[in-house]
């Protein structure tokens, strides 16, 4: 089976597996859990940040992040594309009552700082007060696309101007990283609140991490407690995240190579209209009057990845090689052909 679907679709590799027979473990709501700490510990060093916290997923991230920066009736600014918005059942809105404030998100993922600027409320009794910005770095739904170390730090000193706070969803960060080839740390030096993914482009089965400073973590955990996601003996979970860190360059570098392979290969069917690649996630337009018929062609050859919209993902991670995005690129030819 060759699984496109998303990069959330990894197997641990066998060192992770052996990683996770070996860990010691202790209880975590206690702080006792010496996987777990040492993951906390290597988050904060890797991003140059005071202090981290795990957590089950990046929506609980995001939503942990967003609770500990924002209180009932206050106000983010956000994406229409991205992830807080898109994809994380309204929680900000429904569970912390916090009111977003949206901007479109333009191609290249990011937003237009002036509209950002025009869109802070100050503090007014008619108004919801403006507190945060989130920024989603890589850019999903736009194409994986990178947001410069420039660009945050332009929309930090927005932040800094107006005493807001600036929070990236970076479930995909460590792939903006490695095609910018600077350190996450230089990338997000001017944030105040990043969750990063282990199960994505790390390759880890479950978990994600916030990272920022001791006070905004100490705090995190709190809302991380109340909101179900304190776990026990979690250093199970840790020690895949911990390989997942310390191996990451090379197997990230191979996904980005795989996606230009497959994308390259995909613009040479006419039907199928293939987007700019930046990273891990090709992104591409069908040109057919029934696009679930192809994804029923490829799946019955054990490809995934289609559905019945015009516009397809395709993700490449660990456990894809080139070999199989060269056999995937003679299933389209062939189902191409029989449709």
């Amino acid at each position: 089976m060759k699984d496109f679907r998303s990069d959330t679709v990894t197997l641990p590799t066998p060192e992770m597996k052996q990683a996770i027979f070996d860990s010691e473990l202790g209880d975590d709501v206690y702080g006792e859990d010496p996987t777990v700490n040492e993951l906390e510990r290597l988050s904060a060093e890797v991003f140059g940040k005071e202090d981290a916290v795990l957590v089950t997923t990046g929506t609980m991230g995001n939503l942990v992040s967003i609770l500990t920066h924002c209180q009932r009736g206050e106000q983010i600014i956000i994406g229409d594309k991205c992830h807080i918005y898109r994809a994380e059942a309204g929680g900000i809105a429904s569970l912390g009552g916090i009111v977003p404030r949206i901007i479109e998100t333009k191609d290249d993922g990011t937003m237009d700082l002036d509209e950002i600027e025009s869109c802070i409320e100050p503090y007014n009794v008619h108004r919801a007060d403006t507190k945060v910005v989130a920024l989603e770095n890589t850019a999903n739904v736009v194409g994986g696309k990178i947001l410069s170390k420039e660009y945050m730090d332009s929309v930090k000193n927005i932040c800094k101007e107006n005493n807001l706070k600036l929070h990236i969803d970076g479930a995909r960060i460590f792939n903006a990283s490695v095609a910018l080839e600077m350190p996450v740390s230089e990338l997000t030096k001017s944030v105040d609140s990043l969750t990063f993914c282990l199960s994505k482009g790390l390759g880890a089965p479950v978990g994600s991490v916030i990272v920022g400073d001791k006070n905004f973590i100490q705090e995190a955990r709190k809302w991380r407690k109340m909101v179900g996601g304190g776990m026990r003996q979690a250093g199970i979970i840790a020690a895949a995240g911990i390989v997942g860190i310390n191996n990451h360059y090379a197997q990230i570098t191979k996904d980005h190579k795989n996606a230009k392979l497959l994308a390259n290969g995909l613009k040479n069917f006419k039907e199928l209209n293939v987007e700019e690649v930046q990273t891990n996630l090709v992104f591409f337009s069908l040109n057919l009057k029934n696009p679930g018929l192809l994804a029923d062609k490829l799946s019955a050859k054990n490809v995934l990845g289609g559905n019945s919209g015009s516009r397809w993902r395709f993700a490449t991670h660990y456990g894809i090689e080139e070999s199989d995005i060269n056999e995937t690129l003679n299933i389209f030819e062939q189902a191409l052909k029989d449709i």
